[in-house]
C-alpha cells in the first residue's frame, strides 16, 4: 500500500499524544501540530518536531483533529479551508460533528473514530496488556467509527490510519454519525461511567458510613463487578433467586421508571447541548 501523510493537530494533548506514539512507529509521513507552549514540550520532548500547521495540513492526505469537543468548530474553521479537495478530517469524538459544528466542505470527507478500550473480558497475556486499562499501547481494543458521505474508498484509507493511531485493534465497526453519538455518550458515559462512578460512591459509603474494612470491600466488589458483568451481558451464570429480589428492589431505590427516555433524540440533544455548552443542537 502507498505511504500517506497525516497531519496531528493537538498533538501535545492528551489523546494526540496517545495517538502520535503510535503513529511515529509506522511508515506514514507524519506532521505534529501544535501551539500550547506545554503542548509543544510534551511533543518535542517525545522526539517529535512541530510543524506550523499551515504547512501540514495543506500537505496531508489525513488530517487528525485530536483536539476537545468543544474547541472543534473553531479549530476546523481555521484549519479545514487550508486542506486539499479529497482530504480525510478526522475526529476523535462524534458530539461535535452531530451537533453540526464542524466547517463544512462538499469536496472533502469527514470521519470519526472512537476508541472502545479494551474489554473487560479481553483475554490479557503479560504485564503490558494488563496495565493497559486504556487501550492504544499493548491491550487489543475494537474501535467504532463512522463517515459522513458513506463513501467506501474514503473508509478505507481512514481504517487504515484508524488501526494505525489506536493499535492494536481488533475490529473496526463503522456507523452512522447519529448511531455514534447515541454510543458516546448515551451508551458509555451517561450510563456506563455513571455506574462506575455510582459503584465508587457506594464503596465509601460501605466504608465510611457502615465501617466495613476497605480491603474486605474492595475485594467483594470487585469480584462481584465481574461476576455481575459476566452474568449480565454474556449470561455466564444465571443470578441466584434471591439475588434477583435484591436487584428488584435495587432498581425500585435507585432507578427511575422513565430512564430509557435517554435514548430519545431530544435527550441526545440535551446531553450534548450541556457538554458542547450549546443553546441549541444545529439542525
Amino acid at each position: 500500500m502507498t505511504t500517506l501523510t497525516i497531519a496531528v493537530v493537538g498533538a501535545g494533548g492528551k489523546m494526540g499524544m496517545r495517538i502520535s506514539n503510535n503513529l511515529q512507529r509506522g511508515a506514514h509521513t507524519v506532521y505534529y501540530c501544535e501551539t500550547g507552549e506545554a503542548g509543544i514540550r510534551r511533543t518535542e520532548d517525545a522526539g517529535r518536531t512541530v510543524t506550523d500547521t499551515d504547512t501540514a495540513v495543506a500537505n496531508a492526505d489525513v488530517v487528525i483533529l485530536s483536539v476537545p469537543d468543544i474547541a472543534l468548530g473553531p479549530v476546523s474553521a481555521a484549519v479545514v479551508p487550508r486542506v486539499r479537495p479529497g482530504t480525510i478530517v478526522l475526529t476523535l469524538d462524534p458530539a461535535a460533528a452531530y451537533a453540526n459544528l464542524l466547517y463544512q466542505r462538499e469536496d472533502i470527507e469527514y470521519a470519526v473514530a472512537h476508541p472502545c478500550h479494551p474489554s473487560v473480558f479481553l483475554q490479557r497475556k503479560t504485564k503490558e496488556e494488563l496495565d493497559d486499562t486504556f487501550g492504544g499501547i499493548a491491550a487489543p481494543q475494537d474501535v467504532v467509527a463512522a463517515i459522513e458521505s458513506g463513501d467506501a474508498a474514503a473508509a478505507e484509507t481512514a481504517e487504515r490510519v484508524i488501526r494505525e493511531m489506536y493499535a492494536p485493534v481488533l475490529e473496526v465497526h463503522w456507523v452512522t454519525v447519529k448511531q455514534l453519538a447515541y454510543l458516546e455518550p448515551t451508551l458509555v458515559e451517561v450510563v456506563a461511567c455513571m455506574i462506575g462512578d455510582l459503584l465508587n460512591d457506594a464503596l465509601r459509603e460501605t466504608v465510611d458510613t457502615v465501617g466495613v474494612p476497605e480491603p474486605a470491600a474492595r475485594a467483594m466488589l470487585m469480584g462481584h463487578v465481574q461476576v455481575a458483568l459476566a452474568n449480565g451481558l454474556r449470561g455466564d451464570n444465571p443470578f441466584s433467586d434471591a439475588c434477583l429480589i435484591a436487584m428488584d428492589y435495587g432498581r425500585q431505590k435507585l432507578i427511575k421508571d422513565d430512564w430509557r427516555s435517554i435514548f430519545d433524540d431530544a435527550e441526545l440533544d440535551s446531553v450534548l447541548k450541556q457538554m458542547l455548552h450549546l443553546d441549541h443542537i444545529h439542525r
